[in-house]
């Protein structure tokens, strides 16, 4: 008989769930510079330099990680292991409107952002505080480019301090920089 999840050993838990986020890395192969060989090793592309001293920086700051795009998609990945992939998603949603020139589409996106991530009970709700959330809605009825500005600070300081350095120790990053040394 099936006795579900709870019945196995945490230890299975933690290597099942280490063994996902190398095979979502590896999904990700062609962004990392990465390509299968005929021998079907993992083999760096022709763009193993720059794609070797890429992954090496992304310890440098957090800043670099988000700099690179396949270091953004390196850490998605690991922040779908997480389950916490909305702070990622949030963040790049915010970038994405701050470029956004139409008043009729800033304001369209805003809500959009809002209600996906912003307010209470959103199906990809972030994690910050009342206070942040109640200024984000106001700033909605005036949409500028930087209504999001204060809650984005906030999910990016929490990735930053929270997620990242464990994304520095996690084995999928590790692998990748031993493949970059």
């Amino acid at each position: 008989m099936c006795r579900g999840l709870a019945a196995l050993p945490i230890t299975c838990l933690e290597r099942a769930k280490d063994l996902k986020t190398r095979l979502g890395i590896l999904l990700h192969k062609p962004e990392l510079g990465h390509r299968i060989g005929t021998s079907g090793k993992l083999q760096l592309g022709s763009r193993r330099r720059d794609s070797s001293r890429e992954v090496l920086e992304w310890r440098e700051s957090f800043d670099q990680l988000l700099k690179s795009k396949s270091g953004v998609t390196a850490f998605h990945t690991f922040l779908k292991t997480e389950f916490s992939e909305e702070n990622l998603d949030f963040w790049l949603a915010c970038e994405d409107f701050k470029k956004t020139r139409s008043k009729t589409k800033l304001a369209s996106k805003a809500n959009r952002i809002f209600e996906e991530f912003v307010q209470s009970e959103a199906p990809r709700e972030v994690n910050i505080d009342h206070e942040t959330r109640e200024i984000t809605r106001k700033n909605l009825s005036g949409a500028t480019s930087a209504c999001f500005n204060e809650a984005q600070a906030k999910t990016r300081t929490l990735m930053e301090k929270d997620s990242y350095p464990r994304f520095l120790k996690s084995a999928s990053y590790q692998d990748m920089t031993k493949q970059a040394a």
